[in-house]
């Protein structure tokens, strides 16, 4: 019988102890160098301005911010939240948050991991000196609901606050300049130039169609506008047009933008709002139905960097929507396409095959000559059991897989409600929480969605 040698044992358990302490801190090192360079050496910086955008303007608002800091002699650096962990909390002492929210009081998607991880524990902040810009809609119930949570939760967590939450209903100059006031005092400026909005252009309609004749939906228009002076602007797949309609100039309404510059012209897809009281909503009644060919149309670009495909654009699409969400899916399908990419596949979901199939043509041609790998549909009015674009994603479970197994991103566009959470939850089922975690943080899960 084998008998075991204590002081062996013991002195092996020590070595062996020795071992996992030495791995684990080249683990450590090793993380701490990954998180650094995600964070483009924050380490180093005076400041952080982080931003969480669902649609670019918290991104943009960052950078200008950092701008202005760096503009004092600060060394500022924009980073995503979805960057923002632990270790970067405990080793930065001044962090300024621009925070948008979305839906009802949500985190956007870039900031949902910080919420439900970061924000879910306790960690010691007594260190930090912070403040929060809050973006939001007033006609919303839980207005700026994210960015008063993020401030609630950092100042429970022993962080101080550098001057009071800033919150600004969809876009008030006032607000903003108030923003730009406070961090010019911290970067010890104060003549720095007032920051403006990009200026609107003159446009006019050059085509406009029904795209839905007969739908028991609202009427949903395809709307094609091109500048007065000739010159057509730069613009990427994704990206989006903000409309300052009469009837309401100083509130612009967003639209994804369904074309490229490539077709010479600008074209947008518009449901035809109603108010309770029949009226038409001021921007969508006016591009619909109110606008003549000759009348101007103040229109200008923004950017919109988390729906671009950007580092996506070699990998296989999959495109999920419903109704106009269609305009920004159809923008990206036709960059791939236009690129002699064919791995594309659509699953787009609305009412009736007879009215409500948008761009049937085309996107039956695309199919037909291989440009299109998939197309799956749902109408949900045209069988007994209502059927929507996120039965779609349970049908088609294994080939998803296979979709994502080859690298492929997901973009969905199209109502929040309804459709995005049902999509999401149907993702969930389907690939895993964890895995549907990873692939935001790569930037392989993006959504655009209102």
């Amino acid at each position: 019988m084998m008998t075991i040698d204590p002081i062996r044992w013991g002195s092996a358990l020590a070595l062996f102890a020795t071992y996992l302490g030495m791995c684990l801190a080249i683990w450590r090192a090793r993380d701490a160098r990954r998180i650094g360079r995600k964070l483009g050496q924050a380490g180093t910086a005076d400041w952080l301005v982080v931003h969480a955008s669902q649609t670019g303007s918290a991104e943009y608002l960052a950078e200008r911010t950092a701008a202005l800091l760096s503009t004092g002699g600060l060394l500022a650096r924009s980073v995503c939240m979805s960057e923002l962990g632990f270790d970067a909390l405990a080793s930065s002492g001044r962090i300024l948050f621009i925070a948008s929210t979305y839906g009802e009081g949500d985190a956007p998607d870039s900031g949902a991991r910080f919420s439900s991880i970061t924000m879910a524990a306790a960690p010691e902040l007594s260190h930090l000196h912070y403040a929060v810009l809050a973006l939001g809609d007033s006609t919303y119930k839980n207005y700026c609901g994210f960015g008063r949570a993020l401030d609630g939760w950092l100042a429970a967590h022993g962080a101080t606050a550098l001057f009071e939450r800033v919150d600004v209903d969809r876009g008030d100059d006032a607000a903003l300049a108030e923003w730009q006031h406070q961090v010019s005092r911290l970067a010890g400026t104060s003549d720095a130039p007032d920051w403006e909005a990009p200026a609107y252009g003159d446009w006019r309609i050059a085509g406009r169609t029904l795209a839905n004749p007969g739908s028991a939906g609202a009427p949903l228009y395809r709307i094609a506008l091109v500048p007065v002076d000739g010159a057509l602007p730069a613009w990427e797949a994704g990206d989006l047009a903000q409309v300052s309609a009469p009837g309401d100039p100083e509130h612009p309404r967003e639209y994804s933008i369904a074309s490229l510059p490539s077709e010479g012209h600008l074209a947008l897809l518009v449901r035809l709002q109603r108010r309770e009281d029949g009226s038409l909503g001021a921007a969508s009644g006016w591009l619909c139905d109110g606008a003549a060919m000759n009348d101007l149309v103040r229109l200008r670009i923004r950017a919109h960097q988390r729906f671009r495909l950007n580092g996506n654009a070699a990998r296989p699409l999959v495109a999920i929507g419903n109704g106009s969400g269609l305009a920004g899916l159809r923008a990206l399908l036709k960059s791939r396409i236009d690129a002699g990419k064919g791995d594309n596949w659509l699953l787009f979901g609305e009412r009736n095959a007879a009215h409500d199939f948008l761009c049937r043509e085309e996107l039956q041609g695309w199919l037909a000559s291989g440009s299109l790998a998939r197309l799956d549909l749902a109408f949900s009015r045209d069988q007994a059991t209502a059927r929507y674009v996120q039965h779609l994603v349970r049908g088609q479970a294994d080939e998803l897989r296979g979709w994502i197994a080859r690298g492929a991103a997901i973009y969905v566009c199209g109502s929040l409600q309804g459709m995005a959470g049902g999509v999401h939850e149907a993702l969930v089922e389907v690939l895993g929480a964890e895995a549907l975690e990873a692939l935001t943080a790569e930037g392989r899960y993006r959504r655009d969605v209102y």
